[in-house]
């Protein structure tokens, strides 16, 4: 694998679906355009293949500005082109994209090689900020996630809407990366698809491209519901689960998805275990450490949450999001 660079777009790209962008990118590209400021705007798409609001929104923004300069210049990752054209996460034979930046536990392989070269070219160009754009396969808000609380980093968060969660684990991930060298953010934008989506990624990235700089003043707390995850939450491996197989180890609750940014109380059921001693879960808070019976435990064949006042983010009923990834993140309410 190498990383394919262009300093202009292609025929065809404005108008290409994530599944026929391949013919005209057959490899992850960086595509740098020249703006009115020299530093630019740095947006990576298609980390995951089924993710396509990034690839709308830039598409309507590329063409907004098809015959008058851009106000910043703006480097764009396509990544995990070919899963787009399956309109997957990933492939199976794939690390996922969102993994493989500087700070994975990932062994070096060639996609890790290439994460690294593209932070090394931005931090070149004196990138100015970094934007990365995902789906979510469950019930979400709009929210944007930072990996640092410094002011420039809560403003390029804020600047999407209230809902803001700080987050340090999973490692590997695009905007951690990023963080070490530009105030940078993931944006959040519910399913794939949805034109509010598309039209709310347009609106962002046009005003980051028409930012001179940054605010440097603290966000006031009044403006900003900020959260922080506290674990992420996977189905054991050797559990056999389901959302509506009951002859399944693990019976997860059919509206689950439904407690997504809803604080929820202790003793909320969850979902039925066949197992009594051992809980199906498994829960890692930001350090790597097991806190799975500080988060759940089963009374009666019942899987229910232990700690009082949680909000679960990116649940999600796509069983086969579940088992490449996790059920979900905990999160817990905190002030500036």
């Amino acid at each position: 694998m190498s990383l394919n660079q262009l300093d202009y777009l292609p025929d065809g790209l404005l108008e290409a679906t994530p599944e026929s962008l391949h013919r005209i990118l057959p490899e992850p590209t960086l595509i740098h355009l020249a703006g009115r400021h020299a530093e630019p705007l740095f947006v990576s798409i298609l980390l995951h293949g089924n993710e396509s609001t990034g690839l709308f929104a830039l598409q309507l923004l590329l063409k907004k500005y098809q015959n008058q300069p851009l106000p910043r210049s703006l480097s764009i990752f396509f990544g995990n082109i070919s899963a787009a054209s399956k309109n997957l996460r990933r492939l199976d034979n794939q690390p996922d994209y969102n993994r493989i930046w500087p700070g994975t536990e990932l062994p070096d392989c060639a996609e890790t090689e290439m994460a690294r070269e593209i932070v090394s070219i931005m931090k070149k160009r004196r990138v100015f900020a970094s934007v990365d754009i995902h789906n979510n396969t469950g019930l979400n808000p709009h929210y944007a996630c930072v990996t640092r609380l410094d002011n420039p980093f809560l403003q390029l968060a804020s600047l999407f809407g209230r809902l803001v969660v700080y987050f340090i684990r999973p490692k590997g991930v695009q905007t951690a990366a990023f963080a070490e060298i530009c105030p940078a953010v993931t944006l959040e934008c519910g399913r794939p698809g949805q034109h509010y989506g598309i039209e709310h990624v347009l609106e962002y990235l046009n005003s980051c491209l028409n930012l001179a700089a940054l605010p440097l003043h603290q966000v006031q707390p009044q403006d900003i519901d900020l959260f922080h995850t506290i674990a992420q939450v996977k189905v054991h491996e050797k559990i056999n689960f389901s959302f509506n197989r009951t002859d399944a180890d693990l019976l997860l609750n059919e509206d689950l998805e439904r407690m997504n940014f809803t604080e929820i109380p202790a003793g909320t059921v969850w979902g039925t275990s066949r197992f009594n001693s051992l809980i199906p879960l498994i829960a890692q808070d930001e350090s790597g450490n097991d806190v799975t019976e500080k988060c759940f435990s089963i009374e009666n064949g019942d899987l229910l949450i232990n700690r009082n006042n949680t909000m679960p983010s990116m649940l999600t009923l796509d069983e086969h999001v579940i088992r490449q990834d996790c059920l979900c993140y905990l999160m817990e309410r905190i002030h500036l």
